[in-house]
């Protein structure tokens, strides 16, 4: 027979289970780590996940972002022209063929242009 649940009471301890499912082998390497860090599975999740000591990094396929994957490679041939320019630019100003006024506005231009091009990128994420 069952146990009776216990309406209304508020308990300390664990009471809801989590569940997932491993390899042998992803069992095995999880089961080394709880014993070297002297706890039992569940303990070791429990401190692993509840006081946040893992990062987590999201693992994009590339078949699920194709757009970002078509931002970040237009990005990166933008940011190769740029820098082109910017050389171009220094070159011509140190040869005395550029203005000093207009040898600024340009890497003014360049540099808003790379910071749009960053912030594209962040907002795509």
């Amino acid at each position: 027979m069952a146990r009776p649940k216990k309406h209304g009471l508020e308990t300390d301890g664990p009471s809801r289970p989590i569940s997932f499912r491993v390899s042998e082998r992803e069992y095995a390497d999880y089961a080394a780590r709880c014993a070297a860090a002297g706890l039992s599975i569940s303990d070791f999740f429990r401190r692993v996940v509840l006081t946040n000591k893992t990062q987590i990094v999201a693992n994009l396929e590339q078949s699920s972002r194709p757009d970002l994957l078509r931002l970040l490679f237009l990005v990166n041939k933008s940011s190769n022209n740029i820098n082109q320019l910017a050389r171009r630019v220094n070159e011509d100003h140190l040869a005395g063929k550029l203005e000093e006024a207009t040898y600024h506005q340009i890497l003014v231009q360049l540099e808003r242009i790379a910071a749009e091009l960053k912030e594209a990128v962040a907002h795509a994420n």
